[in-house]
This record gives structure tokens, sequence and C-alpha cells, in this order.
């Protein structure tokens, strides 16, 4: 029994740590194109869906694949609507993972031959200059280990057959399958892992340890199968604990439609449908060998049945999630950026959204700078993290209203146009450098309260000079941007004047201070950085409200620009 256990405990690692190996290879070869193509493949459900399916099949994990959706949904660059679809694709391709195990069963015993995939990976590994050929290897390595986990698995499992207690206790399941599924789902919870806690289920079925009645195997197994399902969304809700509202509704329309699904199939396994429509797909006769392949036509009729009925109900599991998780106390809500591709075709419609665009993006700029000072004079740790969330938001308005802009500077352009095109990309790159500054004063702040550094009285009303200038000077930038008013963008210049001076002023103040031993040395340095940052802000506004004041113009700029030229600025 000790053996059992630790042959089973060993071939779960083994066999996780091989499909991490093999993941992490295949997003390395792939290098960022996995989140590019659920980024742009979204455009409509079917699209998303595919996006979905395509990635998860790719990586073998429906989990990494849900991580990053949450991911992008939290900064922006993701409609909620989007990630559904999304997500119902990798029901689909995470179903890869069970053939690969079904491999396996068959008479060519594919574990022989794992080793030998683990040394040509590894020399590959040590041995390859490019990261392509290094990356190579370590998905044959993943592959190697991989297939040992399951071997060691099925061969730990391979002594229940010998156990009657245990049969007789796992053949009881048949008649008992809402147990089997909240068994399953356990598992699954506890392994993080579908993929891993399904190829558990096809081995132990293949070992004999459901019996060799087969047919009544596969009716054991097939509702370890739907709560395998229910216990990997697990995962998506730990990631989507410290999100925003859209991605813990995304997490949660993950666990509802799997949810969802097993209470539909339910009732079907209960009547012994499923098992029918199984055969059906699968009429070759079940035995030792195609017991495992035939679990994982259950898992496949499963997932892809539920992912054609909830496609076209996306809407309705939005509507849904929307209504159980509303923003927390205090949560920032964050909204997609507004850009309609149809109006590219008409630039100069194209280019004023896209300066509303920027004017938002400003907004939430200042947003961001507000919260990291409020989180720097209360000493409060909540406010530091809302700041990284703002800027998160900050980084998709970016990365949106640039790729618009470059959409729009391929299409036939009038000289007017053109010459503002690039002063606007340089905008949006000096808002996003004051998001950055931002999260500086955050990070600033939480030093301050990791030190316990208290400003002095002086320190106090110096800085609160300062911010009030700086949020002074953003104000008229905003009002500059969105009204195009020059004498706005006047006093802006104004300001970054007087911020200048105080920052020379205050450092006197402070080595005065240093010198006269009434602050201490890092309520000094966490004073300079913070007046540092705020006039670093100051200097990328200034380049906002010259912009305003030249018409949103270039001297010298004439016709279109190269599209490298854009591309080193999206770079940047």
């Amino acid at each position: 029994m000790i053996e059992m256990i630790f042959k089973t405990i060993g071939g779960l690692a083994l066999f996780l740590y091989g499909m991490s190996l093999l993941s992490d290879g295949l997003k390395k070869a792939a290098g960022n194109k996995m989140r590019q193509i659920l980024e742009s493949m979204t455009s409509n459900p079917l699209m998303g869906f595919t996006a979905g399916m395509m990635v998860t099949a790719l990586v073998q994990s429906s989990s990494a694949t849900t991580v990053i959706v949450i991911g992008l949904v939290n900064a922006g660059l993701m409609t909620l609507r989007q990630a559904i679809c999304v997500i119902i694709g990798t029901n689909v391709g995470t179903t890869a993972t069970a053939w690969i195990v079904s491999i396996t069963s068959f008479e060519l015993k594919i574990s022989n031959y794992a080793l030998l995939f683990v040394a040509i990976g590894l020399i590959l590994d040590v041995v390859g200059k490019s990261r392509k050929t290094k990356s190579a290897g370590q998905i044959l390595i993943g592959f190697g280990i991989l297939f040992l986990g399951i071997d060691f698995m099925k061969e730990s499992f391979s002594g229940l057959k010998n156990s009657p207690a245990v049969i007789d206790w796992l053949q009881g399941l048949a008649d008992r399958p809402l147990l089997a599924l909240l068994g399953g789902a356990l598992i699954t919870m506890v392994v993080q892992s579908s993929s891993a806690s399904i190829a558990m289920v096809q081995s132990l079925a293949g070992s004999g340890a459901f019996g060799s009645e087969w047919e009544n195997a596969l009716n054991i197994a097939i509702p370890f199968v739907l709560g395998c399902n229910i216990g990997t969304t697990i995962t998506a809700q730990l990631a989507a604990l410290r999100t925003n509202a859209a991605s813990r509704r995304t997490a949660w329309a993950h666990t509802l439609f799997n949810v969802a699904g097993s209470v539909i199939a339910l009732p079907l396994v209960y009547l012994g449908w499923y098992g029918k429509l199984v055969h059906i797909v699968a009429p070759w006769e079940l035995t030792e060998y195609t017991v495992i392949p035939t679990i994982a036509v259950a898992h496949t009729l499963f997932n892809a049945g539920t992912s054609i009925l909830f496609l076209p109900l996306a809407g309705w599991l939005e509507m849904v999630v929307t209504k159980m998780i509303r923003p927390r106390r205090g949560e920032l809500a964050g909204h997609m950026v507004v850009l309609e591709q149809h109006l590219l075709d008409t630039p100069a419609l194209a280019l004023q959204q896209a300066k509303r665009e920027i004017v938002r993006m400003a907004k939430e700029g200042k947003r961001a700078l507000e919260t990291a000072i409020e989180a720097l004079m209360a000493s409060d740790r909540k406010g530091v993290e809302s700041t990284r969330k703002i800027e998160d938001l900050v980084d998709a308005y970016q990365f949106q209203i640039t790729t618009y802009l470059v959409d729009l500077s391929q299409r036939q352009l009038d000289d007017e146009v053109s010459r503002e095109l690039p002063v606007l990309l340089h905008m949006v790159n000096d808002l996003e450098r004051v998001g950055d500054h931002a999260v500086n004063i955050a990070e600033i702040a939480d030093r301050k309260i990791d030190q316990g550094v208290v400003f002095t009285d002086v320190a106090s009303e110096e800085s609160k000079g300062a911010v009030d200038e700086i949020y002074l000077m953003f104000d008229n930038v905003i009002l500059a941007l969105g009204k195009n008013d020059i004498q706005a963008a006047h006093r802006a210049l104004t300001s970054e004047n007087k911020l200048n001076r105080m920052q020379v002023q205050f450092r006197r103040h402070h080595v005065r201070r240093m010198t006269d031993g009434v602050c201490g040395a890092e309520a000094g340095v966490i004073f300079i950085d913070v007046v540092d940052n705020i006039e670093k802000i100051g200097d990328h506004l200034t380049n906002i409200a010259q912009s305003v004041i030249g018409g949103i113009q270039w001297a010298g700029v004439k016709g279109s620009m190269l599209s490298g030229e854009y591309n080193a600025l999206v770079e940047k």
C-alpha cells in the first residue's frame, strides 16, 4: 500500500512537472504570439472560441490560458464577453491532453521511449544555441517526464485490481454518479490540473481499478470526468482574487459554465444515455486498451457539447455574472477604450475619437497620481495596490490608442492628419510615463510604511505645495487637451516653472534639515524621491502642453510617417 501511494504521488508529480515543462517550452517557442492571438482573435464569439481552443491545445493547460485571459481582462485589453467566448474554447482545447494519455494505452508502450525523449531534449537544451532549439529541448523533456508520470500512475494503480474492497467501493460509484462527480472535483482542486486528474481517472480505469467489467468502468469514469471540469475552475478563482470586478466575473463565468454543463449532463449519466452516446461516437469494443481512449471521447463529447450549447448564450452568461459580482467598496472601475474600427476609413473622425480617448487616458493618469499621493500621505497600502491597478489601465490605453493610430497611418491621409498623428503618439507615451511615475510614488509610499518614516511638519508642508501645483498643472493639461484651450496650456507651463523652482528649493531645505539633525536620512531620501518624481511628471505634462500650443503639429513633418517610425514609437 505504501509503495502504491508513493508511486501515485511520484507519478502525479512527474506528470505535473512534465506538463509544466511542456507548457513553458511551448510558450517560449511561440514567444508572445499566444497573447497576441488571444488579443487579436476576439472580434466575434466564434473567433474568440477558436483562439481559446487553439492556445489551450498548444500549451496543454486550460488553466494557463484562463489565467492569461484574466490578466488581459484585468488590464482592460479584453471585454468580459470576449473572455467568456475564449474560456468556452479552452474547454475544448484541454481535451487534447486526454488524447495524449490515450496513446499510452495501446500496445505501443510510448513510455518505453520516454527516457529517450528526455535524453534528446536535454542535449538540445544544453547544446542548442538558439532560443527555439532550447525550447524544443524543453518540450521533449516535458513529454518524456509526462509519459513517465503516466506510466508510474498506471503501475501503481494496477495493484488495486487485486484489492476486492477497493474495487467494490469504486464499482459502487457507478450507482452514485454525484459522489463520483464530487470526488473528481475535489481531486482536481487539490492538484490544480484537470489534465492531471483526468489522466489519473484514465489510468485507474486502464489498470482495472474500476473492475474488469469495462462498461461499468466507463460509467464510473464519466462522472469523475464531469467533476474534473468543475474542479479546474478553482485556478481561475485563485488568479482573480486580487483583480478587478471584470476579472472576477470572468473567473465566475468559467465556474458557472462548467457547473451548468455538469448539471445538464448528470441526469443523462443517471439514465445511462450519456454512455450510449459515447458508444455511438466510439463504437469499438471496450477492453483494457480501449477504455482509456473511450474516456477521452466522453471528455471531448462533454466539453464540445457544452461549448456548442453555451457559446450562443455568452451574452446571457455575461449578464448573470455581472449581476452576481459587484465591484468591491472603493474598487476602481476600469472602462475599455472605445475606438471604432469602422471610423478608420474616415481619418478626421478617427483622429477625433483618438483625441477623446487620450483625454480619458489623461484623467486616469491623474487618478493614478492622486491615489499614489494619498497612499503616501496616509501610509495606506491599499492605495499602493490601487495605484498599480490604475496604471495597468493606463497601459491598456497606451496599447490600444497606439495600435489604433498606427492602423490609421496606413490609410490615405491628408497633410493635417499626417502631421497630428506623431504628436498624438508622443502624447500617449508621455501619459504612460506619468502612470509609471505615479507607481514610483506608490512604491515610495510602500518604503515609507516599511521604514516607519514620518515627515517633519516643514517637509509635509513643502510636499503639499508641490502636490497642489502638479494637480493644478494636470487639470490645465486635461482642459487644454479636451477643449483645445491654449490659455490652459500656458497656465500648465507656468506650473512647470514653479515645480522646477520648488525642486531646487526643497533640495536645499532638505540638506539644511539633515545638517541640523531635524530629519533622518531615510525620511530625507523618501522626501527627495517624491519631489523628483513629481517634477518628472511635470516634464511629461509640459510636453503635452507645448504640443497643444503648437496646434498638435511639429514643424517640418509632412505627409505620412513611415511605418518603421511608428513601430519605434510603439516599442518604447
